[in-house]
């Protein structure tokens, strides 16, 4: 039997601790605080939210610390906490089923659930008091209560119903569908007609940089030259590098805008999302030699080995948006906070930036960028260096917003495999070495058996990973054996893949769950086909085994990857715009990229330029003159010739001639 207290306060989630000291008596999601709902016959209270999240700290600061709140949610329920981040897998369950109701989603999710956890009603924020056209807290609890008590065979009838349905949506299997160009030619199509012509990104507010999206325009422009949804994507990132949702004084970009201008921020920082900017910016600065995506690669990659490595070489999840209370008071200046610490200088930060303060910020104003700034910041990016360095020594005194240094598998391999191919194209070894680190302190977090944690903090691990963390870390691999030419983070991935179809793997030997087979906690098993503002486990399996297939030359793993994505296009007919992860993946599965390179290191000719080439449907190989390799297989099974130097590129089952020339396989490379 559980004690009447809050008990979290032992938990590895920075998140729910924040909320141990709370009057509520909290449980995190478990088999013993499922199995005291079913004791007590009490409806489930369930909140979900993360670390870095405003509106979650505000629910917290309103109701969960109001001592008249707890008293009516410890007497009317069982009360669970759930971080989003330790467990997406409830979260996404839960957040369909609100979905599934009409509502929109978001964070905190407040749902209430049967007894056995099934769920019949929630939203998401719920203020204290009636306002914003929302029902006060306690009116909603003594209203839920009321429901259960007076209509429970009619809520236990709906929530039944509703669990059926929400199964069946995520974690359902169909029959296989066809892989075709169409579907992602008919996804891009789409994104770019959603595009704002005078703003970038999406139409609307708020804006967020929907890296997904992003690379689908991407992957169309690189397969049909279409470059209209090149240029979608760049000036998307112009827009966004300009705008206040980047840290002009510190690097990286905020989770997104309030409005559709990118000028103000929610000032939370995701590990995810400046990732996966990394990655969209070194495509980008290839292809368009634009220097601010340079210049922003590195201030953002800066940004992170200096506030989000964490000890062991791993980075942290998140950085909040508030401190002393307050949303954005860490990253904002008055003009005065500006002059004070630039002295005479500050005129020049006003010739290179601007302070915006829109009418719908109540905050201080916000740094940003008119093009004509940006474009002046170019010529002279040593003195707003400088300028911008002495702004960061002045922020640096200030309260800090809480990190969140719980270091999260997929997350990290997401930033493992930014870093490396950054630092192989920019030829920052620095950046590699980074990379290589928090691959090999992930794997140290691994068990006995070598299964990988979902999460680490300190000593502390959550176990079992989900399949989107032993995917990422597949990605990483291979971006790292790309990287350094060692072939072990190939024998690594081999084992994570070994890991994937032992515990993830379905019935039909042709798709995954999110979940392990011995996840015991879990309502349901969910396919995670679904992305967020990462993509979907289910796209980032079917990249690993297409990835991992073309640097190994494995025509078997190369045909499962097919039948999985197969799988995967059967399941989301008619719904591609939530699962663009998946068709971006099986754009990669439709004509795999290799690149093979023999050459004599010290003198190199060939690599430089694959090196300043980057696409992500290629993966390559570099063989020193005269060095055989397994890996290094060309369609047919045959090997090239490592007796002299020479580039082997091949699209699928074809192969152009072998190209000795810089300058032809630089052409060769770029040709659409």
């Amino acid at each position: 039997m559980l004690p009447t207290k809050n008990l979290l306060s032992d938990e590895g989630s920075p998140y729910l601790r924040q909320h141990a000291e709370n009057p509520v008596h909290w449980r995190p999601w478990s088999r013993d605080a499922l199995a005291e709902a079913v004791r007590l016959d009490r409806p489930i209270l369930l909140s979900v939210g993360y670390a870095a999240c405003h509106w979650c700290h505000v629910m917290a600061h309103e109701s969960f610390e109001n001592e008249q709140v707890a008293e009516v949610m410890n007497r009317l329920f069982v009360n669970i906490k759930v971080d989003r981040e330790e467990r997406p897998d409830i979260d996404q369950i839960y957040m369909a089923a609100l979905a599934s109701m009409g509502e929109q989603g978001g964070w905190p999710l407040t749902m209430f659930l049967t007894p056995d956890a099934k769920p019949f009603w929630g939203g998401t924020y719920f203020p204290r008091e009636p306002r914003y056209g929302r029902p006060g807290f306690i009116q909603v609890l003594n209203a839920v209560d009321a429901a259960w008590r007076g209509k429970r065979a009619n809520i236990l009838q709906s929530a039944q119903e509703l669990s059926h349905h929400v199964g069946q949506r995520l974690g359902g299997s169909a029959a296989p569908a066809e892989l075709t160009a169409e579907a992602a030619r008919t996804l891009a199509s789409g994104i770019s007609g959603l595009i704002d012509r005078e703003l970038g990104g999406l139409r609307g507010a708020p804006k967020f940089p929907n890296a997904p999206f992003m690379q689908t325009l991407w992957l169309s422009w690189l397969k049909s030259g279409n470059e209209k949804h090149r240029d979608d994507v760049l000036e998307s990132l112009e827009h966004m590098l300009r705008g206040g949702i980047y840290d002009h004084v510190g690097g990286g970009l905020a989770r997104y805008s309030t409005d559709a201008e990118w000028l103000i921020p929610h000032f939370e920082k995701m590990l995810y999302d400046n990732a996966q900017l990394v990655r969209l910016l070194n495509w980008a600065y290839a292809a368009s030699a634009d220097e601010l995506f340079r210049i922003r690669i590195e201030q953002t990659i800066s940004w992170m080995l200096r506030e989000m490595q964490l000890p062991a070489g791993t980075f942290a999840s998140s950085l909040d948006a508030d401190s002393e209370g307050e949303e954005g008071r860490f990253y904002t200046w008055t003009r005065a906070q500006i002059e004070t610490s630039l002295e005479n200088d500050s005129l020049i930060f006003f010739k290179y930036f601007s302070l915006e303060k829109p009418a719908a910020w109540e905050g201080d104003p916000i740094i940003c960028q008119t093009p004509a700034q940006a474009d002046l910041a170019l010529a002279d990016i040593e003195t707003v260096r400088a300028v911008a360095e002495r702004l960061l020594r002045s922020r640096e005194q200030r309260v800090r917003p809480g990190r969140d240094d719980k270091a999260l598998t997929d997350w990290n391999g997401l930033a493992i495999a930014a870093l490396a191919e950054a630092g192989r194209s920019l030829d920052r070894k620095e950046w590699t070495s980074a990379a290589a680190g928090a691959f090999e302190a992930i794997v140290a977090a691994a068990d006995q058996d070598g299964r990988l944690p979902h999460s680490s903090l300190g000593d502390r691990r959550l176990f079992p990973a989900l399949s989107s963390d032993y995917a990422a870390m597949i990605n990483a691999a291979v971006s790292l054996f790309e990287a350094t030419r060692d072939s072990t983070y190939i024998d690594r991935a081999r084992d994570f893949l070994e890991q994937l179809d032992r515990w993830y793997l379905d019935a039909t030997g042709s798709g995954y769950y999110l979940t392990a087979s011995d996840s015991a906690d879990v309502p349901l098993r969910i396919r995670g086909d679904v992305d967020e503002a990462i993509p979907s486990a289910s796209g980032q399996i079917i990249e690993a085994m297409t990835r991992l297939a073309s640097a190994t030359g494995d025509l078997d793993l190369e045909r499962r990857a097919w039948d999985v994505g197969a799988r995967a296009t059967g399941r989301i007919q008619g719904q591609q715009y939530g699962q663009a992860g998946i068709v971006n993946a099986c754009v990669l599965l439709l004509e795999p990229k290799k690149l093979i390179i023999v050459e004599d290191p010290t003198e190199p000719k060939l690599v430089p330029v694959a090196n300043r080439s980057p696409d992500p449907r290629r993966v390559d190989i570099i063989l020193t003159l005269g060095e055989q390799s397994a890996h290094a297989t060309l369609p047919g099974d045959e090997l090239p010739d490592t007796k002299k130097a020479g580039a082997y590129l091949c699209a699928g089952l074809s192969c152009l001639p072998v190209i000795n020339d810089p300058e032809a396989l630089e052409a060769a490379l770029r040709r659409r």
